[in-house]
Protein backbone atom coordinates (compact mmCIF):
# COMPACT_ATOMS: atom_id res chain seq x y z
CA UNK A 1 0.00 0.00 0.00
CA UNK A 2 1.14 3.23 -1.04
CA UNK A 3 0.78 6.15 1.38
CA UNK A 4 0.88 9.63 -0.57
CA UNK A 5 1.91 12.44 1.31
CA UNK A 6 1.29 16.30 1.62
CA UNK A 7 3.91 17.17 -0.72
CA UNK A 8 3.01 14.87 -3.81
CA UNK A 9 -0.39 15.66 -2.98
CA UNK A 10 0.41 19.75 -3.56
CA UNK A 11 2.92 18.93 -6.24
CA UNK A 12 -0.59 16.85 -8.38
CA UNK A 13 -2.46 19.35 -8.00
CA UNK A 14 -0.27 22.06 -8.86
CA UNK A 15 1.01 19.92 -12.37
CA UNK A 16 -3.04 19.63 -12.77
CA UNK A 17 -3.60 23.23 -12.38
CA UNK A 18 -0.96 24.05 -14.95
CA UNK A 19 -1.73 21.69 -17.36
CA UNK A 20 -5.08 22.37 -17.50
CA UNK A 21 -3.87 26.33 -17.87
CA UNK A 22 -1.78 25.37 -20.95
CA UNK A 23 -4.52 23.70 -22.29
CA UNK A 24 -6.32 26.90 -22.32
CA UNK A 25 -3.95 29.12 -23.24
CA UNK A 26 -2.85 26.35 -26.16
CA UNK A 27 -6.56 25.78 -27.57
CA UNK A 28 -7.02 30.21 -27.58
CA UNK A 29 -3.63 30.30 -29.47
CA UNK A 30 -4.47 27.09 -31.91
CA UNK A 31 -8.41 28.84 -32.62
CA UNK A 32 -6.68 32.52 -33.64
CA UNK A 33 -4.49 30.34 -35.53
CA UNK A 34 -7.07 28.48 -37.41
CA UNK A 35 -8.98 31.54 -38.14
CA UNK A 36 -6.22 33.32 -39.47
CA UNK A 37 -5.33 30.43 -42.02
CA UNK A 38 -7.07 30.97 -45.73
CA UNK A 39 -10.35 28.56 -45.81
CA UNK A 40 -10.17 28.14 -49.70
CA UNK A 41 -6.41 28.80 -49.15
CA UNK A 42 -3.48 25.83 -50.68
CA UNK A 43 -3.48 21.92 -49.42
CA UNK A 44 -0.75 22.97 -46.66
CA UNK A 45 -3.04 26.23 -45.82
CA UNK A 46 -5.92 23.37 -45.23
CA UNK A 47 -3.75 21.05 -43.11
CA UNK A 48 -2.49 23.59 -40.78
CA UNK A 49 -6.04 25.28 -40.21
CA UNK A 50 -7.22 21.64 -39.52
CA UNK A 51 -4.47 20.71 -37.10
CA UNK A 52 -5.24 23.92 -35.47
CA UNK A 53 -8.70 23.09 -34.70
CA UNK A 54 -8.80 19.48 -33.61
CA UNK A 55 -5.60 20.88 -31.25
CA UNK A 56 -7.81 23.58 -30.15
CA UNK A 57 -10.47 21.35 -29.71
CA UNK A 58 -8.92 18.08 -27.87
CA UNK A 59 -7.20 20.89 -25.87
CA UNK A 60 -10.46 22.41 -24.26
CA UNK A 61 -11.46 19.04 -23.54
CA UNK A 62 -8.70 18.20 -21.29
CA UNK A 63 -9.17 21.07 -19.84
CA UNK A 64 -12.67 20.63 -18.77
CA UNK A 65 -11.41 17.24 -17.67
CA UNK A 66 -8.89 18.42 -15.51
CA UNK A 67 -10.77 21.24 -14.27
CA UNK A 68 -13.92 19.93 -13.32
CA UNK A 69 -14.88 17.81 -10.51
CA UNK A 70 -15.89 14.16 -12.28
CA UNK A 71 -15.71 10.45 -11.83
CA UNK A 72 -13.03 9.66 -14.41
CA UNK A 73 -10.43 7.85 -13.05
CA UNK A 74 -6.40 7.73 -13.00
CA UNK A 75 -6.50 6.02 -16.26
CA UNK A 76 -8.99 7.60 -18.46
CA UNK A 77 -7.80 11.10 -17.44
CA UNK A 78 -4.42 9.80 -18.44
CA UNK A 79 -5.31 9.03 -21.89
CA UNK A 80 -7.21 12.16 -22.29
CA UNK A 81 -3.57 14.15 -21.34
CA UNK A 82 -1.26 11.58 -23.30
CA UNK A 83 -4.23 12.41 -26.41
CA UNK A 84 -3.49 16.44 -26.07
CA UNK A 85 0.09 15.60 -25.70
CA UNK A 86 0.38 13.78 -28.76
CA UNK A 87 -2.09 16.45 -31.08
CA UNK A 88 0.23 18.92 -29.42
CA UNK A 89 3.26 18.12 -30.83
CA UNK A 90 1.55 16.90 -34.28
CA UNK A 91 0.03 20.52 -34.80
CA UNK A 92 3.70 22.10 -33.19
CA UNK A 93 5.07 20.40 -36.15
CA UNK A 94 2.77 21.28 -38.57
CA UNK A 95 3.02 25.14 -37.74
CA UNK A 96 6.36 24.98 -38.01
CA UNK A 97 6.32 24.76 -41.77
CA UNK A 98 4.20 27.47 -41.24
CA UNK A 99 5.36 31.22 -41.66
CA UNK A 100 4.01 32.99 -38.79
CA UNK A 101 2.98 30.47 -37.03
CA UNK A 102 5.38 30.61 -34.41
CA UNK A 103 3.63 31.37 -31.54
CA UNK A 104 1.09 27.95 -32.26
CA UNK A 105 3.73 26.44 -32.28
CA UNK A 106 5.28 27.64 -28.87
CA UNK A 107 1.95 27.28 -27.30
CA UNK A 108 1.60 23.88 -28.78
CA UNK A 109 4.81 23.24 -27.35
CA UNK A 110 4.12 24.37 -23.98
CA UNK A 111 0.96 22.44 -23.41
CA UNK A 112 2.63 19.05 -24.38
CA UNK A 113 5.47 19.75 -21.64
CA UNK A 114 2.67 20.89 -19.06
CA UNK A 115 1.02 17.55 -20.01
CA UNK A 116 4.05 15.48 -19.84
CA UNK A 117 5.03 17.04 -16.47
CA UNK A 118 1.47 16.05 -15.26
CA UNK A 119 1.12 12.75 -16.39
CA UNK A 120 4.37 12.13 -14.39
CA UNK A 121 3.32 13.17 -11.93
CA UNK A 122 0.61 10.50 -12.22
CA UNK A 123 3.31 7.43 -11.91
Amino acid sequence: MTTTTQQELFRFLEDRFACAQACTECARACALRASMVDADGTQEQEFVRRKGIMCAEVCDATCRVLSEQNSLDESAIRIQVEWCRTVCLESAHAFDRYPGAEDGAQATRECAQACTDFLSTLN
